[in-house]
């Protein structure tokens, strides 16, 4: 696919994805939902990348949907299909956000200015969240007669809890970075030319010294246990876990890396080393 509103630009290990309209402060259409997928279709295929680093491209991060249809503009029966092979009139902010929670790869969000509606339900899913403190949140979904999306009503109260998470979607305000840091919602605040340099260099953390077959399954396990209803379901996957990594290449390099000294050179990948019970969740089907 060749990509029209977002960027794709890979070095050095790490994927950099920019939101790309900057002249519409890069507001949320399906043709860019198109292109995302795509995206993170091909960020999972590709070995080379260890990471993958969210942003926009101009002042803003995302501005939510785009509004040019006018009142009709969240009325499906106005819309045409996203693409084909997407249904159009499922939700195209969770079409994204079931993507990532599927991903291989870390996640990180560097969001550089205004972030509302899909602007910030899309960055729910991702793993670690930055902000400028140029940026702005707002859930503002009620103040449009709408409600939530992006399976945000699943995320939110998990990054924040219940309380925090209803402030913010009842009102529907717009709130600045430092309130989403009191209220967990990001990881840090940062001045907007050190923004990207501490998502980097928070990549390069992992991208340098982490066995990408781990991360992959540690990301997965943290998010699929957050709906398991007894920690017994994460001992299951835990046991085998440990039983399959500890007997890989990856683990042995591990230890030898460290007895060593030295930067570890792990050589299992993501594409064909997955354990066998990988992935051990049933697919959910929309219906």
């Amino acid at each position: 696919m060749n990509y029209e509103q977002i960027k794709y630009e890979t070095g050095d290990g790490i994927l950099t994805v920019t939101l790309n309209r900057p002249d519409k402060l890069n507001a949320f259409t399906g043709k860019m939902l198109s292109e995302l997928l795509d995206a993170m279709d091909r960020a999972d295929r590709d070995d080379d990348v260890r990471v993958v680093v969210f942003t926009g491209a101009g002042r803003g991060f995302c501005a939510g949907a785009d509004l040019s249809g006018g009142a009709n503009t969240f009325n499906a029966e106005n819309r045409g299909p996203v693409d084909p092979g997407l249904d159009g009139h499922r939700d195209g902010g969770g079409l994204f956000t079931l993507r990532l929670f599927d991903l291989l790869k870390p996640t990180i969000a560097a969001c550089n200015g205004p972030a509302v509606g899909v602007g910030v339900t899309m960055q729910l899913a991702m793993d670690v969240r930055l902000a400028s403190d140029a940026a702005r949140y707002g859930f503002v979904f009620t103040r449009r007669a709408i409600v939530m999306e992006a399976c945000s009503s699943w995320f939110l109260p998990r990054l924040v809890g219940p309380q925090q998470a209803l402030e913010w979607v009842m009102t529907g305000r717009v709130f600045p970075a430092e309130e989403a840091l009191r209220g967990r919602l990001v990881r840090s605040v940062h001045r907007p030319d050190e923004l990207l340099p501490a998502a980097y260099a928070l990549a390069r953390e992992i991208a340098d010294n982490t066995a990408p077959v781990s991360v992959a399954l540690n990301r997965q396990m943290i998010w699929k246990m957050l709906g398991a209803d007894h920690p017994m379901e994460a001992h299951k996957i835990d046991s085998r876990a440990v039983r399959a990594r500890g007997a890989s290449s990856d683990s042995k390099e591990g230890v030898k890396s460290f007895f060593e000294k030295r930067a570890p050179n792990f050589p299992d990948k993501v594409s064909r080393d997955m354990p066998p019970f990988f992935p051990w969740w049933q697919e959910r089907k929309f219906s």
